[in-house]
């Protein structure tokens, strides 16, 4: 498998960066789609589950844009969220 620079960047940053996310306070929604090629979905959970308190949003059939293929769902989800 080939893979594109920006890719091969992104996966590099990915593995030198396991700063502890356990020091961040504030309220965090991470969103990915279940079949994300530049951040794999594995990442996002792994994100939400090392932040106490985040909430998670995985989009079936959705890519890199899941916000943009969900974007009515996302909007709702990301207006409450933003309301707490």
């Amino acid at each position: 498998m080939v893979i594109a620079p920006s890719r091969k960047a992104i996966h590099r940053w990915g593995l030198q960066k396991p700063d502890d996310l356990a020091v961040i306070r504030q309220p965090v929604l991470a969103v990915n789609g279940d079949n994300d090629r530049m951040v794999p979905t594995v990442k996002t959970e792994d994100l939400a589950r090392r932040i106490s308190g985040s909430e998670l949003i995985i989009y079936p059939d959705a890519g890199h844009r899941a916000i943009f293929q969900h974007h009515h769902s996302f909007i709702t989800r990301a207006l409450e969220f933003l309301d707490r």
